[in-house]
């Protein structure tokens, strides 16, 4: 493997680690593998850090097509909680507010569902990484500050539901760049006339990537250690 050169990796992000935390681990075990002090690595598509699932990371030259790898279709599998809210959306947060659910049948679910596939507009969570005045949205809103951010044009390719013990929906998503599933869980809420929030999040596959084919980051180290790596810059290759 030449990590200078390029290379792309796949992993399985775990819980609540930041995407910047898993490229720094790998970005360390490179380089001490090669024996240098820093190399160029990056990741294609943020994830919470209460979410898992495909990390695309890629090395050296490579970190050129992390652009080719944000704009491929995403899917996820969301599980939602109907009748409370969250200021994240999601369980970052402590519940600001509960709503009745009594009204809210697996037909009506179905039904509601249907109506997000296709091209949506959609509102950013104030808890993301959206830039507003050249800050990042979430840094504003956890210092208390009010934050608006507008729409975006977005494209759900599909919406499944998978199970539906209420209050609890799990479905499956597949949709473009830019979609944030926090902010999904909580239009789908609405448009129950009740509330919903997120309490788990997999990203199941990056185009062609499935979550199987992807590497735990606890694995990496030993998988690391028995690789050939070329050195295309010095001609070289370690063993």
């Amino acid at each position: 493997m030449d990590f200078k050169e390029g290379e792309i990796l796949y992993f399985n992000k775990p819980l609540k680690w930041t995407s910047f935390a898993l490229v720094a681990k790998v970005r360390y075990h490179i380089s001490r593998r090669l024996g240098v002090k820093k190399i160029k690595v990056g990741h294609a598509g943020t994830l919470d850090p209460l979410a898992t699932g495909v990390m695309v990371v890629c090395t050296g030259k490579a970190t050129k097509r992390i652009e080719e790898f944000q704009y491929h279709t995403k899917e996820y599998i969301a599980t939602l909680c109907l009748g409370a809210t969250t200021p994240s959306f999601d369980l970052e947060k402590e519940i600001d507010a509960t709503y009745p659910t009594s009204h809210i049948t697996r037909e009506k679910v179905e039904e509601v569902l249907k109506a997000f596939v296709g091209r949506i507009e959609q509102v950013p969570p104030v808890f993301s990484a959206c830039k507003v005045d050249g800050k990042r949205a979430y840094d504003l809103a956890r210092s208390g500050k009010e934050v608006a951010l507008r729409p975006k044009t977005l494209v759900i390719d599909e919406i499944e539901l998978l199970e539906c013990e209420l209050p609890i929906v799990k479905i499956r998503v597949v949709c473009s760049k830019g979609t944030y599933i926090r902010a999904l869980a909580r239009d789908i809420g609405l448009a129950l006339h009740s509330g919903a929030h997120l309490t788990a999040l997999q990203r199941t596959r990056v185009g062609d990537v499935r979550l199987e084919q992807c590497m735990e980051v606890g694995d990496f180290e030993d998988w690391l250690s028995k690789q050939e790596i070329e050195d295309s810059i010095n001609g070289s290759i370690n063993r």
